[in-house]
């Protein structure tokens, strides 16, 4: 099997044969198929477990088992302080509106 590399990942490929920690570039090649198998199989793992959580979320759903989006998205708005009341932004917005400034 012939691969073709760009310049960049033949040289990424060299300088890691270079420096000691791979034999050869076949080495590097089998260790970046390898990480690719291991990631491709950790996406799958991933999608399957939030698959499954949608199953549970429907199955709630069905049962009438939900909190409405607009009542929690509402909740949070209304727990957060404006950005001139926050300790970190007062003093600017307070000055600013004052006519002062920093």
């Amino acid at each position: 099997m012939n691969v073709s590399l760009t310049p960049e990942l033949e040289k990424f490929v060299n300088d890691k044969v270079a420096s000691g920690m791979y034999y050869s570039a076949s080495e590097v090649i089998r260790e970046g198929l390898r990480l690719l198998q291991e990631r491709e199989m950790l996406k799958k793992i991933r999608i399957e477990e939030l698959r499954k959580e949608i199953a549970v979320g429907i199955k709630q759903a069905e049962r009438g088992q939900f909190v409405d989006g607009e009542e929690v998205f509402g909740k949070i708005k209304a727990s957060r302080l404006p950005l001139f009341d926050r300790p970190w932004g007062r003093s600017r917005r307070t000055d600013e509106n004052n006519g002062g400034g920093d």
